[in-house]
């Protein structure tokens, strides 16, 4: 008498095709899992790319239009300077007109700067001194501010994309002890003390 518990060939069959089944299974478990991981590689990788594509025509833009913006300084420089201490009260019409002229070519300067992507830097009193965006000149004594605050812009500066062309001449509030100018001092006296860049230079050059 034969044991009807025991397994037929077919029930062999059948097992080892569920067994293969599965290991297949986890295969392709494991092979999705592998290319879902190296898309998601491509798709970082093509996003950096774009992203260095992106800041090298900034900086080639940039670089393309940095030496003529400076050389253009100057010239904002002196049409701020004549709007500042340009008459107001005058009765000469011809002199009116003038004055109006001179601010509408200000104004027209500075709109062209913005359109190109020149930003102008021009720290309020008070404010925090900065030193990758100002160049303290000298000290002064501050009433109503904190020392080391910005009390006066000698000059302003400009950041072109983000980068700075030319730092921001001030006039900061003197800390303890005599007004002295700040280019004597080895490093930075201003920042803060956990401030990790502090007392590092400026890069004007872009």
């Amino acid at each position: 008498m034969t044991d009807d518990t025991a397994p037929n060939g077919q029930d062999l069959e059948i097992e080892t095709a569920e067994e293969a089944a599965e290991a297949d299974a986890e295969a392709l478990k494991v092979e999705i899992a592998a290319l879902k991981d190296q898309i998601l590689r491509y798709a970082a990788e093509a996003d950096n790319v774009r992203r260095r594509a992106e800041r090298e025509a900034n900086d080639a833009r940039a670089y393309a239009i940095q030496k003529f913006a400076r050389d253009l300084f100057a010239v904002a420089d002196h049409l701020s300077a004549a709007t500042t201490h340009a008459p107001r009260d005058v009765a000469d019409q011809v002199v009116k007109n003038f004055v109006v002229g001179v601010e509408m070519t200000e104004k027209e300067l500075a709109s062209v700067f913005e359109r190109n992507g020149l930003k102008k830097v021009t720290p309020e009193k008070g404010g925090k001194f900065d030193p990758h965006l100002h160049q303290a000149m000298m000290e002064a004594p501050g009433e109503g501010v904190a020392p080391g605050a910005v009390i006066k812009v000698l000059q302003p500066g400009y950041e072109l994309f983000g980068r700075v062309v030319r730092p921001a001449m001030v006039v900061v509030a003197a800390k303890a002890g005599a007004a002295q100018p700040a280019a004597a001092a080895p490093a930075n006296p201003y920042a803060d003390a956990d401030d990790a860049d502090a007392g590092g230079s400026v890069d004007t050059k872009a």
